[in-house]
Order: C-alpha cells, then structure tokens, then sequence
C-alpha cells in the first residue's frame, strides 16, 4: 500500500513539539489513531514508526508526537537534550499538549472526525484515560501496559527530601543522563488531584475500551490493567503472553519488523477497532 507520512509537524502549547502523521493514500475518511508515549518515551522511540506503518497499511490515519516537556527539541526529537523542559514537565501540561493534538487533527481533510481514539503506552495510558473520559470527540480508547494511578511520586523520607530541595533525579539507564523532576511536578498533581484519579476517570468512561498488558511488565505490573478493566463499564482485557513493558520492543530498534508481540498488539487493536 501506497503511505503518505508527514513528519515533524510543528505544532504549539506552552511551547514548540513535534508530531507524525502516517496514513494510507486513500479516497476514503479515515477513522484517527492517536499515539500517547509514556514517561521517558518519544514519537520515535524503538518500534513505534513500523506500529504506526502497520495501523496506516489497515486504514488509519496514525498519529504520533513528543509531549512539549518530555526532554527532546524541535532540532533533536531522538534525544534528550532539554532536561530542564523535562523537569518543568506535569501532568496538566501533557493533558493540554493532547488536546491540542486531537484538535488539530482531527480536521484533516483524510480524517473522519467521529472516529477518534487514544491508544497510551504506560504513563500515556493513564493521560488517555483522563483525556477520554473529558473529551466528547474521543471514541475508542486502547491502553497498551497501563499505569491505573498517576501518584507515582517518590514516598516518606524520598518525598521529603524532594519537597526540600526542590529537585530529585532519575538516572535513564539508557542514556546514563540524570532526568530531573523538579516539586512543581507533584504540586500540579495536589492541585488537580480529583482531576487526575484515573479510577473517577475509568468509572466516567462512555466509549469502548480495550486494556492490553504483558503477562512479564517488568516496570508496570498486570494489576493496574485488571484495575483498568473492573473500573470500566464497557472495556475488553488482552494480555499478551511473556511480553515485557515494551512488547518486545526497544530503542534502537534495527529490525525492519515488529516484534512479535507488538505485531501481536497491533493485530488485537485492529480487531477491536473494527467492532460496531
């Protein structure tokens, strides 16, 4: 099949992120897939270009993008090379860079506007289950290795310590740097705590959902999407047997095809999406 891509897209909250459009060169509208990375991810991390090659080759209209404070820059969307914006990063403002994803494309000329749906990895899970449950214009939601509680802050003597000095680090062991994470981080989450419950959220829920987790999450374990799944009225549960966090999937990836299991996730997605 014959795909367009549109990549690096510039677009504007707070400040400049970048976002990827991957779909299939085609007469018809085509119903909108969004893609919400997790904590310490980006739009081209590991597999997440040929996840987005398979969803166009099934007629979507994919798209992918850098949160506007997870670290990368317009100049380098592959690195980390903004720590200070990644510190300065919440809650409120991923929620804010999403809208203004959703909003900005879902009036492509190729889209259908009834058919959007989120699909959040990790972090991004639970940021696409607050924005589902707040968004009319969102139909569908998929969550792939979920987290089903957005107060993952550091506890006791750590969160005082944080609260003291105003900053603590976080090493990414890929990278080796030292990822910043400065109080304002928790304070937004104190401030906007009853918004940011995704239990309320799940319990909110209208629309079809589907909850995907590895039975091997090393980072995110099972519970929190059998959590997702009791919370939610209408919601179906996959897991996928020995997959990790990432479904096999890591940064850099080399292969010119998807791991197993995120061919697996992408496979189950499409069946989902394409229920009445």
């Amino acid at each position: 099949m014959n795909l367009i891509k549109h990549k690096n897209i510039i677009l504007k909250s707070s400040r400049e992120f970048l976002a990827d459009a991957i779909f299939p060169n085609s007469d018809k509208k085509l119903p909108l897939i969004i893609f919400v990375h997790g904590y310490k991810g980006y739009k081209d991390w590991g597999a997440w270009e040929l996840m987005g090659e398979k969803f166009a080759n099934a007629d979507f209209y994919f798209v992918k993008f850098n949160f506007s404070h997870n670290g990368t820059t317009i100049e380098n969307p592959n690195d980390f090379a903004d720590l200070e914006a990644f510190g300065e990063n919440n809650y409120s403002k991923e929620l804010d860079d999403l809208e203004i994803i959703i909003n900005h494309f879902k009036n492509q000329n190729e889209v259908d506007s009834t058919k959007i749906v989120l699909i959040g990895h990790s972090r991004g899970g639970g940021i696409s289950i607050i924005k589902t449950s707040e968004n009319q214009s969102v139909s569908k939601l998929i969550t792939l290795a979920s987290v089903s509680t957005l107060d993952r802050f550091p506890k006791d003597e750590a969160f005082e310590n944080w609260k003291n000095d105003g900053i603590y680090f976080v090493e990414n062991a890929r990278t080796k740097q030292e990822m910043p994470h400065y109080f304002q981080f928790y304070q937004d989450f104190e401030i906007n705590k009853d918004r940011f419950d995704v239990e309320k959220a799940c319990v909110k829920l209208t629309v079809p959902s589907l909850f995907i987790h590895g039975s091997c999450d090393e980072s995110v374990p099972l519970k929190h999407s059998e959590n997702l799944n009791y919370w939610t009225k209408d919601s179906q549960f996959k897991i996928i047997e020995k997959a990790g966090h990432t479904f096999g999937a890591k940064e850099p990836w080399e292969s010119d095809s998807l791991p197993k299991e995120l061919n697996q996730v992408v496979d189950i997605c499409t069946v989902f999406l394409r229920e009445k």
